[in-house]
């Protein structure tokens, strides 16, 4: 039986325990399966246990269909048939099954979800969102990280994958991992997008505990797992959710019942469903210890069709503060991030109680095109562009936001990050690298997907691992070192992750749309400053004098002294403005990143806080005071 307190969540949608009553329950002697088809006139069960011959489930007043099965055990598959008016018929999947089968099989599998024990308890005590603390993710596709060696399988499983994978996020200096969707889904070319088994991981993989024992390696190990989450829309297949109950009981018909992806949207406006969405957030974080969750194309929850034109969803905007609150209210430290490519003015990372929608990290869309944009252009025509790097900072501070490259810009003729800058090869790569030294100055948590830090120049899909025998090119082992370099330095330095939202942390030392391509950027923290220095242009700037302080009009210190000038008439004296050593601790153009110039780490002194520099031609250099 279904307690009422449980029911009245469900039916409100406020709901996050619905699996633990919905889908099928292994115990000692049989098994328990349940399913909401209120549309239905009649549901059967049919699988393994009982050589696939149907056996009718017993309706209650509100529409759940219930059945105990002896015999039936973990392992076995499984499939209700739906049955409707004028002699419909249908086979479904369970919506809530904890497994399935491998395509293009589309049975539901009974798993005993205590077979892994995690060891991970204090991790999950001391996990955080990581507002002052460094955030770097690095996203993978499961099955493309690095493929089987075996002449019979294509994929190495959830097991396999831990130690290849933490041995080189550990070694490349992310904090977390991303793991592109690992639900259930019918075709590998949505890359799990198109889902059929929310509560289920791929069996592509391998099992439950498998994907347990990856999750719980990466927590000893000091790596933070987030999943990327999908409760827009699902696959179209007539044995999944469209239709489940003979009626349009998950999907949304508004506008046309298909996607622009081709699949059905979710109704955020009915309650159960909302409920179904609630649970599968809940079970991944609570079963599988996931640590975050990527929600994906949040700009569909905030508009009709992710577009202003299409009005708001409030239905979807509704289910999203629902999601945010309920889900870290009950799990501490839980990261939830919204890609969202809307320009919603309403508060994406506001809280809730204001009238936001509660996430914690909003993606910065806005500064990976602009970026890209710019960096895609020829020399010559990045000075009509100048400032599609400095813009993101004009709205920087309206949201709390992580800066990705995500796979979606490495797919679909977009080409990689390196194949998008212009000129030779050793250009390109030179350009990269001042471009990601770009990346870790500005504020915000970084993204990137698996391959970016190689210097990837073939577009990923997900039948390719990722090309790791690239290390062994000058070019390619410059940027990934030049890369962990920065990554390091990211983790270690606190002018670049704490306070970052506080507007005296950064500053543009040079900004000016003119005849130089240059930018400079100051983060500074209780004193501490780095600077760095970018030219994005193909000629060197000589002799460029740095001005280390805004031009700032005079101010007297307190009221005591507007007072004695006020009496005195007499100017309050300027400080003189004290020489400093500046050390250079990073130049993207050094030979150990595959450029020409000799390590130097000698010291620069500044004279009245101005540091002449030379800079060469798409070069980054990092300077600190000391």
């Amino acid at each position: 039986m279904i307690r009422e307190k449980d029911l009245q969540d469900f039916f409100e949608g406020n709901a996050l325990n619905a699996w633990k009553y919905l889908g099928a329950h292994a115990g000692k002697t049989g098994t328990v399966f349940r399913t909401y088809a209120p549309g239905a006139t009649g549901v059967n069960i049919f699988g393994d246990f009982n050589n696939w011959t149907e056996e009718p489930m017993q309706r209650d007043e509100r529409g759940f269909y219930s059945i105990s099965i002896k015999g039936a055990k973990p392992g076995d598959l499984y499939k209700y048939v739906i049955y409707g008016h004028n002699g419909w018929r249908a086979e479904h999947a369970d919506p809530y099954a904890f497994g399935a089968e491998l395509r293009p099989g589309s049975a539901s599998k009974i798993v005993d979800l205590s077979e892994y024990e995690f060891t991970d308890e204090e991790w999950i005590k001391s996990r955080s969102e990581c507002f002052d603390r460094p955030m770097s993710v690095y996203e993978i596709h499961a099955g493309a990280f690095i493929r089987s060696r075996r002449e019979d399988e294509t994929w190495l499983s959830y097991r396999e994958l831990a130690a290849p994978l933490i041995e080189h996020v550990k070694k490349s200096g992310y904090t977390h991992v991303e793991m592109m969707p690992v639900c259930e889904h019918p075709f590998d070319g949505s890359w799990g997008y198109q889902l059929t088994g929310f509560f289920a991981p791929t069996i592509r993989y391998g099992t439950a505990a498998d994907l347990k024992y990856l999750i719980d390696e990466c927590h000893k190990a000091g790596i933070g797992v987030i999943m990327d989450f999908v409760p827009v829309h699902f696959a179209l297949d007539d044995f999944a959710l469209k239709l489940y109950d003979t009626t349009a009981l998950y999907e949304c018909y508004r506008g046309g019942n298909e996607s622009q992806w081709g699949t059905c949207m979710f109704n955020h406006d009915r309650p159960e469903v909302v409920s179904f969405l609630l649970s599968a957030a809940d079970y991944w974080i609570e079963e599988f210890h996931f640590d975050g969750l990527r929600v994906d194309a949040v700009s569909c929850l905030i508009y009709h069709g992710g577009q202003q034109s299409g009005g708001e969803n409030r239905g979807g905007m509704e289910f999203a503060r629902k999601l945010n609150t309920l889900i870290k209210k009950k799990h501490k430290g839980v990261v939830m991030f919204a890609e969202d490519s809307s320009s919603w003015q309403g508060g994406v990372t506001k809280p809730v109680s204001e009238g936001g929608l509660g996430f914690d990290y909003k993606w910065d869309m806005g500064w990976m095109y602009d970026s890209l944009y710019f960096m895609s252009l020829p020399p010559e025509q990045r000075y009509g562009a100048y400032h599609k790097l400095t813009f993101s900072m004009w709205y920087y501070y309206t949201e709390r936001f992580i800066l990705s490259l995500s796979h979606d810009e490495v797919v679909g003729g977009k080409g990689t990050i390196v194949s998008k800058m212009p000129g030779s090869e050793e250009d390109r790569f030179a350009q990269a690298r001042a471009y990601y030294a770009y990346m870790y100055m500005h504020p915000g948590k970084k993204l990137s997907f698996m391959g970016n830090e190689l210097g990837e120049t073939e577009e990923w899909n997900e039948t390719r691992e990722v090309d790791f025998p690239l290390l062994e090119k000058p070019l390619n082992k410059g940027l990934y070192k030049l890369i962990c370099d920065l990554q390091k330095m990211y983790l270690t330095e606190p002018a670049l992750y704490k306070c970052e939202y506080d507007r005296d942390n950064y500053e543009w030392l040079y900004c000016q749309e003119g005849d130089k391509l240059l930018y400079v950027m100051k983060r500074s923290l209780k004193g501490r400053s780095l600077v760095c220095v970018l030219n994005f242009g193909a000629e060197a700037i000589k002799g460029y004098e740095l001005k280390l302080d805004k031009e700032e009009p005079e101010e007297e210190k307190n009221e005591e002294a507007k007072a004695s000038v006020e009496e005195t008439k007499k100017p309050v004296k300027k400080a003189k403005k004290k020489e400093e050593n500046w050390s250079c601790v990073l130049c993207s153009r050094w030979t150990r990143y595959g450029g020409e110039l000799k390590e130097k780490r000698g010291t620069i002194t500044s004279k009245d806080r101005i540091m002449e520099l030379n800079v060469p031609a798409y070069c980054a250099m990092i300077y600190e005071a000391g």
